[in-house]
This record gives structure tokens, sequence and C-alpha cells, in this order.
């Protein structure tokens, strides 16, 4: 049997569990207040993960300024005595100092408890990781740092222990910077609880109405605006890999169970992952092989194949000056790919983006084609997500709908869902899940993907890379990426093809230029809209966001 079968078998089992419903709980006990999420056990790793990180070669702006260095850049400088952990804290911190009035990147930020473990780093080194600060999502649990998912429910909330996967990071020696800022539990771009926009795309900082990408925005402003390293965010409906497009990231969705939730604030048991925003496919995979692995408080993690060497995999291979795949691989093009309604500006970096990744051999573009029935399948049968969010926060809607702030309607839509409505949207999934695995990935190996929703219902692994840029309104340089979507726990095949990418392209190597000042940009920022002009420009998650907080309340409310 070959291991791509073993794969496919262990996923199925797993899904069939979790779709049962065993799964259920997984993220953190909510028993009607986040208080008794205190009685959960904590999940102590052990000692540190066994990754190795190779060195590589640092660009020249790295030395000059650390905070532009990628993660493999930055452990490569520390390991060779060329820079400090402190030093790399304390250039973070300042940049944070600066530009997060302008950015509001972050929820919290724990300037002393990372000058601390930054000392204790540079003393002695602990893990693969050793120094590197991290930007964590506000839904993971942070031992003695809030934990509020931006939320009503847990504005008051300090857990007493770690996620998992947070507790991972840290004894690999990663240092958490702060919290990230998202939307109020997960549903939202970054805004307040009550629906006024936060955090901005980095690339964008003084209109708003530029995308951000989805719930993971603070994450993903903070690494893309040079405030953290790297980071990790969490995805439901794109949350990962949006946010990474729109802000030039390379972003990793794994298989559903690759990684643990263990500790993270859930919004849908069949659907939540947690995962890497990173700068480079090399950085995703050093964030996932740290991340990866089995969690006796997750069942989803248990009895999967072992994690490949994603490291490995995210390293480009040469034969003699020429980049070619580490394996041959099919990347299936969609009929939707390369549609009109894209814009021009995208499709053209689409079909370069094809044509780059067609010259690289071993690399072959190959058309697929989708079921008759794909747009119903993924489209009304998503719906079915919103019983499980309901089910999971159904003692605070009990108490007063208004806890759950901007998104309460969707909350509420929860409860009206049939019974027979769960079990058709049930069966849509299980459609869906042979359609891919059977139809779709019976023509190529990768399937590239216009957004993230069909392989969020059925936990198959995305990666999100950049692949140029595009003006947009006002704003002539905006990030455009593409995302790819793997096989049952393929995350290395992915990595594969975005490191030959990255080998032959530079796009992830650039970087938003600073802010204006935060005064001047206070001026600009803090004008509200009208609720009909902001929702005339937003994405549907997006409306009900109306203006922009002007920093000094922004700093007041995330402190």
């Amino acid at each position: 049997m070959s291991a791509r079968e073993v794969n496919r078998r262990a996923f199925l089992a797993g899904s069939a569990t979790v779709a049962a419903g065993v799964g259920a709980g997984v993220g953190v006990p909510l028993l009607g207040t986040a208080t008794a999420a205190q009685a959960a056990p904590a999940f102590a790793p052990g000692r540190a993960p066994e990754v190795k990180i190779p060195d590589v070669a640092v660009r020249p702006q790295v030395l000059a300024d650390p905070t532009e260095a990628t993660l493999a850049e930055a452990v490569t400088l520390i390991r060779r005595g060329k820079l400090t952990s402190l030093d790399l804290v304390h250039a973070l911190l300042d940049r944070i100092g600066t530009y997060e009035p302008v950015y509001l990147a972050f929820n919290a930020i724990d300037a002393d408890g990372a000058t601390a473990a930054a000392r204790a780093q540079d003393r002695r080194r602990t893990g693969p990781l050793g120094g590197i600060p991290l930007c964590i999502k506000d839904n993971y649990y942070t031992a003695g740092l809030p934990t509020t998912a931006n939320s009503f429910v847990f504005q008051d909330f300090v857990p007493p222990y770690d996620a998992t996967s947070v507790a991972r990071l840290k004894a690999a020696g990663g240092i958490v910077l702060g919290k990230g800022q998202m939307g109020p539990l997960a549903t939202t771009r970054a805004t307040t609880p009550n629906g006024t926009v936060t955090t901005v795309n980095a690339w964008t900082p003084t209109d708003i109405t530029v995308d951000p990408g989805g719930s993971s925005t603070g994450p993903g402003c903070a690494v893309a605006g040079r405030l953290a390293t790297s980071a990790i965010g969490t995805q439901t409906g794109g949350s990962i890999v949006n946010p990474s497009n729109a802000q030039n990231l390379t972003g990793l969705k794994p298989t559903m169970g690759r990684t643990s939730i263990y500790g993270v604030i859930p919004l849908s048991y069949t659907r939540d992952h947690s995962g890497p925003l990173a700068r480079t496919a090399l950085d995703a995979a050093i964030m996932l092989a740290v991340m990866a692995g089995p969690d006796p408080n997750d069942v989803r993690t248990q009895g999967l194949p072992a994690p490949a060497d994603y490291i490995t995999s995210a390293l480009p291979v040469r034969r003699g000056k020429q980049v070619v795949m580490r394996r041959r691989v099919r990347i299936g093009v969609p009929p939707d790919y390369l549609a009109a309604s894209a814009g021009a500006g995208v499709l053209a970096l689409r079909r370069a983006f094809l044509a780059t990744m067609a010259a690289i051999p071993g690399a072959t573009v190959v058309d697929v084609t989708y079921p008759d029935d794909w747009d119903l399948m993924t489209g009304v049968f998503n719906n079915v997500r919103l019983s499980e969010r309901t089910e999971e926060m159904l003692p605070f809607l009990q108490r007063d709908p208004k806890l759950l702030g901007v998104s309460s309607l969707s909350w509420l839509q929860g409860l009206f869902l049939s019974g027979d409505e769960w079990v058709t949207g049930q069966r849509a999934k299980t459609r869906l899940l042979r359609e891919v695995l059977d139809g779709v990935f019976g023509q190529c190996d990768v399937v590239l993907q216009t957004g993230p929703t069909q392989f969020d219902q059925i936990g198959l692994p995305e990666l999100a890379l950049p692949i140029g840029f595009q003006a947009v309104g006002a704003n002539p340089k905006v990030p455009v990426g593409t995302i790819l979507g793997g096989q049952p726990y393929e995350e290395d095949l992915l990595l594969e093809v975005a490191a030959a990418y990255q080998a032959v392209t530079d796009w992830h190597d650039q970087r938003p230029a600073d802010p204006p000042a935060p005064a001047a940009a206070r001026t600009t920022l803090a004008a509200p809209q009208s609720r009909a002009a902001a929702a005339s420009r937003a994405t549907p998650e997006e409306r009900g966001a109306v203006h922009r907080l002007s920093a000094t309340e922004a700093l007041s409310r995330t402190a």
C-alpha cells in the first residue's frame, strides 16, 4: 500500500470520528463562564522538539536591520553569534513602540516577559527556535497573559496554562512577544467586539478598505509590518491563508489534526485548524515542524501518520544552477482559476505564476475539472458550520446575545438550523470529500484554489504564497497571493512547490514601506466612515465594521 493510500485511510478514519462528535470540546471546556476553563489540565510537551534548522544565506538588509530577518535568517545569526535574542526583541519592541499606534496589530504586548525570556535564551539556548520572538493570535491560551479572543465573553480571562501549540513553540525556545489582534471570536477581520475596525493591512495602513484578510489579521500584520519574526493563527474559514495572501506572507493551514487546537477558544470543532503565518516557505516549515505532533488532549492529533520532514521539503533543489522540483508534481488548474471575474491584474499574475512553475523541471501544469454540483456542495452546505458555533457558545447566547458582539446574528442563525439540514450538510460534506480525493486529485497532485472554503470544509491542507502586486484604488502596491490545496498530510509537497517558486522569484522578500508617523496617521485614520460607505467596500464578513479607532483609543483598548 502506498504512503498516499495510508494517509488517505488515516484521514478518512479521523474525519469520521470528528464528524461523529468525538472531537467536540478539544479546544477548551466552555461550561458557561470563561473562568471554568481553568479546570482543564495543561499539556506539558516535555523536551524541546527535535527540529534541525539549517544555516541559510543572510541578506545584506538583515545585517542592517534585524527586524527584516526571516525566521531562518534570525536563527542563523543567533547561532553564529552575530545577533542576540535580546537585540532582536529590542529591535521589534522599538518598531512596536513607533508603529503599533498605526498598525494596531496586537491585543496585548508582553515587553517585560519577552525581554526576560530573551536574556534567558542568550544565556542558554533551549531549543531550535532559541530566542525567536513570535506573535500569538489572541484565541490561543497563554499562561499568565490575557486571552480574550477579542470578545466581550473572554475580556477578563487570563489562562493558567499555554495552548499545546504555544507550549511546543516555547519548549523549542520561541518567545511570546504579544497577542495578535483578531476578529471577535474569530468571525471577522480584526475589529473591536462592537465592530469598529482596528488592525489594518500593513501594505495600506492609511486605507482600511483594503482587505487585510480574515480573523488572523493581527498576526499577519505583525509579521508583514516587521513587528514579529513569525506568528501563528487559526483557520476555520480562510483565516490563515487569506491574511497571508493579503499581506505578502506564506501561510500554512495543515491537515486537520496535524497540529493541536487544544487550548484554542473554539469556533467549529470540525473545521478549526492551527498553523503559521510566516515570511517564507522555509519559515512556515520550521514553525509547522515544531507545532506538529500528537497531543493527548486532542483526539484529532492521535493515530496519524508521522509528520514529514517539512524543513527539508522547504529547501529548494538545484541541478547545477537550475532550480528543479524535489519530486515530480502535477499542479492542477481548476476552471475558475483563470476566470475573468478575478480582474485583469490578478489574472496576469496568476498566468505568470503558472508560466514560472511550468518552466521548473519536474513541475507540470494541468487543467482539472470540478463535478457539476461543485458550487452547491461548497456553497449552501457551508452553513452547517453555524450550528457548531452556536453549540459551543450557547450558554453565553442564553445569558445575553450582545456578548457575542458584532457577529451575534451569525451565532443566532445556528439556533435555527434544523436537524435534517445538518444531516444533509454532513452528507454533502462526505460527497465533497469523495469528489476531491477521487475526482480532483485523480487528475493532479496539488490543486490551485480561488478561495479556502472547500478545503476548510473537509480539513485538507492549504498553503498560501505571494505571487506579486497590483494597484488597488489609490494604493499602488497591494499584495496578491495564491492558494495551493493538497492531499491528506501532504504539507511537505505543498512546501516543495512553494520552495521551488520562491527560489526563482523574490516577491516573498519584499516588505511594505514604513507607515506615516503616528501623529500624522491619526488624523487620517481616526475619521469615521458612514456605515453605507464602509459596507459598500467591505467583504461580506467585514460588513458592520464601520470606522477606524484613533491611535489613542486603540491603545487604551488593547493595552
